[in-house]
């Protein structure tokens, strides 16, 4: 803390009580050689089991869950799931929707959230979650930065939460796009979106 008693890193203070963490996609269907591959979500998963070991309980995963068929989703959706016929629910292992292990063993205390598009946002049943719970603040790790992170961080702007961003426990497929939304987030949500490494978060989060 400086004089303020503002964390020098995180501008709008301590991470209190009232905080979930929302840990996106981390499901073997992103971590192992799929054409949904994301190659460094290996690299960010120690970072997320810590933030997650750390703060179980206020922990929620949400996992992507494909359709059975295209036909399914609404408008444009049909035309993903066309495109990627292999990730449909009748053609995709099952196997691949579960979490990655050392944080599937995680839940419980963590809670599992199933979503059938980019953001948890679009669900009455997430938003009452949050709001049973009282949550007014949301640490974010996970995956895609670029694609999932990005749907659910505009989802949590929009209804007014405070959004943590923990820059080494987030990870995409697309390095340039990446690191163009790091610099989006900073630039054009400095009121609403604070980032910081795992440690950082960590110590303002007690």
């Amino acid at each position: 803390m400086d004089e303020t008693g503002l964390h020098p890193v995180l501008p709008f203070g301590p991470i209190g009580p009232d905080t979930v963490h929302v840990c996106v996609d981390m499901q073997r269907l992103f971590a192992e050689p799929t054409g949904w591959y994301t190659p460094w979500m290996a690299r960010i998963l120690p970072n997320v089991v810590a933030m997650t070991e750390r703060h179980a309980a206020a922990t929620i995963f949400t996992a992507f869950i494909p359709p059975a068929q295209a036909e399914e989703m609404p408008g444009a959706w049909q035309r993903v799931y066309r495109h990627w016929p292999g990730f449909t629910l009748e053609r995709l292992d099952p196997d691949l929707l579960d979490l990655l292990p050392p944080l599937a063993a995680l839940v419980p205390p963590a809670t599992l959230f199933e979503k059938r598009t980019y953001s948890p946002f679009t669900s009455p049943r997430f938003r009452a979650a949050l709001s049973a719970r009282g949550v007014r603040a949301l640490v974010v790790t996970g995956g895609e930065t670029d694609v999932c992170v990005l749907a659910t961080v505009l989802g949590a702007i929009e209804f007014g939460y405070r959004v943590v961003l923990v820059e080494d426990a987030l990870c995409s497929s697309a390095d340039r796009t990446h690191d163009l939304l790091i610099e989006l987030y900073r630039s054009r949500f400095r009121h609403q979106i604070e980032i910081a490494d795992c440690a950082t978060v960590l110590a303002a989060w007690s």
